[in-house]
């Protein structure tokens, strides 16, 4: 049952690689400012599902102590892949990768790995909190998939050959799902090891990534609607950890 979930969910990622052909039929301006409002809820899921779910189901399972080293080291793996593996959170299409465009797609199958991992662990632990960390992963995935897609565009990809391989890239989850299960099922304590580190991650994205792209915009009424986007996702986050069944 459990492994059934799993696979659904790590699916449904893996079909949001395909985002990137919505970009053939709907006008620049408007998917940039449908963009800019998803980026401020994912910033807002992401801290809720840090502190709201990953943190609490941690703190259940290990010493709090340990738990924060984890916290930090997720941080600080998340900054390490960021930094040296490029793997980027592109939002803009003038990204200038063209000579990395390749290890771009090398970073993003990783990154996809880990989040199959991720969602492996986070069913092991509870079918709620699999849920939460699932959707929370998609929102992310959603602009992320489009700045990857418009990088290998930028990159001499023709759109259909970018769509492809994007895919490809994201068919890793699959793979990391199947892993992150068979860890959790055999080595005891795995998930008390990736959940908080998934947490140090999500943090590390929304500060780091996401938040910052919303400070980039001048424009108040356009900031301000980011703001309040990014407070629905932690209160979408908050209500979901009351309504959904553990």
């Amino acid at each position: 049952m459990v492994l059934s979930w799993i696979l659904l969910s790590t699916s449904l990622v893996c079909l949001i690689s395909l985002i990137g052909v919505f970009t053939l039929a709907i006008n620049e301006k408007l998917l940039q400012k449908a963009l800019f409002g998803l980026i401020g809820f994912s910033a807002g899921a992401l801290i809720g599902g840090a502190f709201l779910h990953l943190l609490p189901e941690a703190l259940e399972k290990a010493d709090s102590t340990i738990v924060f080293y984890y916290l930090i080291l997720g941080i600080v793996i998340f900054f390490l892949m960021e930094r040296y593996f490029h793997w980027r959170h592109c939002h803009e299409e003038d990204c200038h990768v063209h000579p990395f465009t390749y290890l771009n797609l090398f970073g993003d199958g990783f990154h996809n790995f880990i989040d199959g991992m991720v969602i492996a662990a986070s069913f092991a632990a509870s079918i709620k909190l699999g849920v939460v960390t699932t959707v929370a992963i998609i929102l992310h995935e959603i602009p992320q998939e489009l700045g990857d897609f418009g990088v290998l565009v930028y990159g001499g990809f023709s759109k259909k050959k970018a769509l492809f391989f994007n895919f490809l890239s994201a068919l890793t989850a699959m793979a990391g799902a199947v892993v992150g299960y068979f860890l959790t099922t055999f080595a005891q304590g795995f998930t008390g090891f990736i959940l908080p580190l998934t947490a140090g991650g999500f943090i590390y994205i929304a500060t780091s990534d996401l938040i910052p792209e919303i400070h980039k915009q001048t424009n108040l009424r356009r900031s301000s609607a980011a703001f309040f986007a990014f407070l629905l996702g932690i209160i979408f986050m908050a209500i979901a950890k009351k309504i959904l069944p553990s």
